[in-house]
């Protein structure tokens, strides 16, 4: 990718907008947005985006850059492919593709042919469809209430029984190295320990696309028409592969995100015709976790688009042990969950169909809040009265109660499930008081920010432009009078910055570490909206002045009492000379 066709496409990206397809941004000033952090996580936002310098840094884990190094680490692309993907998300015509290394290029290649055979495989699917064979698959949905409409919206398909009509569709398009990677194919496995000819991975199976936040294709689950025991499990999903993780992906994200954006709230299902069945009735942001135990990866996933969700797994155990695991992954990162429960043991799917769709939404509207949820779970399990039963439904609750990261909703939760459970309040306050003193152990004072107002305004000066007059007069006036550097928190920084402009993100100008932290604070904290003018850096200069003069006068009065101790006259008229002098200066400068 040329560079100078990178450098175009970051002139007219908008990183705001960029990231704001990804992360929650909420303005915070005139040109800063703040929101919680893609890469790590946390409760309280620490991740910041300059709108007119165009580029983000967290402040808790550290990771910043601009919007190339964004699209990189959130789509886990390449340069090359960041800058292609940025270019068409703003519209921007792609010219012939380059490449920094023959690896690069390969890697390249090989995850461009897994998204191509990923929508050569829908499309074959989708075409089986309509097959004589796919008769039996026909009825199946018609019978689940799917459409026509629905069926090309999700772009439900196919798989014939046989063993290489896939295979054989590939063959020719795609190499064999991208075909066994592609996770669409299976081998036997040979006595040398290398692998056998490829056949089709799904047989005889209803296939519903997995895409990615973008909508392209990354991989299937397939439902099986048959229940015997040659027919495999019921669902069938892709392994892993370099274009798919599991513990990666939510089934409709890529059609739910606008919806959960605007109404700030997601309804998480787990199997695919549940979500399909929810979406089809105008649930539309409804989500699925494949029939997969829901992962961290997932719920920060998640928690780029809302921090509320309503739970809706199916009501039987295993339904119910994943729903408890969710609930505390959500609180952990700090989500405001409900859980919906349906009548007589209905999962989505069916009770739409059964009940209709007024009656889901009333249901979902209905839902309770997780630490209701979870109490009457705790008195289902453990229903007798006894004294035994009541601490297993305490000890069942506690580690729920803990995991909450507010003091007060953790008390109002114990207080509740004390109350219902008929359990001493005592009980709960000791545990909760252990908990605490647990939470308070781990938390670290931070030290106070040891770089001035000063020091920030020239920084601030100092990445703008080589030819603003702000940048001009702050960096020729410190490499002029050096000495104002001495002893400064952001003396190292400011030292570099001064003999080099900036170019491109002004935080990889940082030498080091430290210096990012610093320079990060100063261009995200206050008084960073609007950029230095000549004037505010006169201002701060005249400040250094103002701290090197204080810092000597303190020097002059320990040499002055030492003269006068020696009762060297010549060196205190000296020191005393320099006293007024320094008197006059610091008078000057008001």
């Amino acid at each position: 990718m040329a560079d100078d066709f990178a450098q175009l496409v970051k002139s007219q990206a908008d990183i705001v907008k960029i990231i704001g397809d990804s992360v929650r941004l909420r303005k915070a000033g005139a040109q800063n947005f703040t929101g919680l952090c893609p890469f790590h996580k946390e409760k309280s936002p620490s991740f910041s985006v300059h709108a007119t310098k165009q580029f983000f840094h967290c402040f808790g884990c550290g990771q910043s850059g601009d919007v190339f190094a964004f699209v990189m680490k959130m789509e886990n692309l390449s340069f090359p492919e960041a800058v292609r993907s940025v270019a068409q998300k703003c519209g921007i015509a792609l010219p012939k593709r380059e490449f920094n290394s023959p690896e690069e290029a390969a890697q390249a290649g090989q995850r461009r042919q897994l998204m191509d055979m990923h929508e050569a495989a829908t499309i074959f699917f989708q075409q089986q469809l309509q097959s004589p064979e796919a008769a039996r698959a026909r009825e199946y949905l018609s019978n689940r209430g799917v459409t026509a409409e629905t069926i090309t919206q999700f772009r439900i398909g196919y798989a014939p029984e046989s063993f290489n009509a896939l295979r054989d569709q590939m063959r020719g398009k795609f190499d064999d190295a991208a075909m066994r990677a592609s996770g669409l194919f299976s081998a036997k496995e040979q006595a040398d320990g290398g692998s056998g000819q490829l056949y089709d991975r799904f047989r005889k199976r209803i296939t519903f696309p997995i895409a990615n936040e973008q909508g392209r294709i990354i991989a299937f689950t397939a439902r099986a028409l048959d229940s015997d025991d040659k027919s495999g499990p019921k669902y069938l999903n892709s392994p892993e592969t370099p274009l798919y993780s599991k513990g990666h992906v939510l089934f409709n994200l890529d059609k739910a995100k606008t919806s959960i954006r605007e109404i700030d709230i997601a309804l998480l299902v787990e199997g695919q015709m549940d979500c399909i069945s929810a979406y089809m009735a105008g649930v539309r942001n409804v989500l699925a976790t494949s029939g997969t135990a829901l992962t961290e990866m997932q719920v920060r996933l998640l928690g780029r688009f809302t921090k509320n969700v309503v739970v809706n797994f199916d009501p039987d155990t295993a339904g119910a042990n994943a729903a408890e695991k969710s609930i505390d992954l959500f609180i952990e990162e700090g989500f405001t969950i409900k859980v919906a429960t349906l009548e007589d043991g209905l999962d989505p799917d069916r009770y739409i169909r059964e009940r209709g769709v007024q009656a889901y939404i009333a249901a979902i509207r209905s839902a309770r809040r997780h630490s209701e949820y979870l109490i009457d779970r705790a008195r289902q399990l453990f229903p007798a009265r006894t004294p035994e039963s009541k601490v297993k439904a305490v000890n069942f609750l506690l580690p729920h109660i803990r995991r909450s990261p507010s003091r007060i909703t953790r008390d109002e939760f114990a207080a509740e499930a004390a109350q219902k459970l008929d359990i001493d309040s005592a009980i709960m306050r000791q545990e909760l008081r252990q908990a605490a003193t647990q939470r308070s152990a781990s938390i670290r004072a931070t030290a106070a920010d040891p770089v001035s107002e000063n020091e920030k305004r020239l920084l601030r000066a100092l990445v703008l432009p080589e030819a603003n007059p702000a940048r001009r007069l702050a960096a020729s006036a410190l490499v002029e009078s050096p000495h104002w550097l001495e002893g400064l928190a952001a003396e190292s920084l400011l030292e570099s910055l001064a003999n080099s402009p900036v170019e491109g993100n002004p935080l990889d100008a940082a030498p080091d570490d430290d210096g990012r932290k610093i320079l990060a604070a100063a261009l995200f904290g206050l008084g960073a909206d609007t950029d230095p003018t000549p004037d505010d850096v006169t201002e701060a200069l005249h400040g250094l002045e103002r701290r090197r003069l204080e810092r000597r006068q303190r020097e002059l009065r320990t040499l002055m009492a030492e003269a006068d101790r020696r009762a060297d006259a010549a060196m205190l008229r000296q020191l005393m000379q320099e006293k007024i002098d320094i008197e006059r200066s610091l008078k000057s400068l008001d």
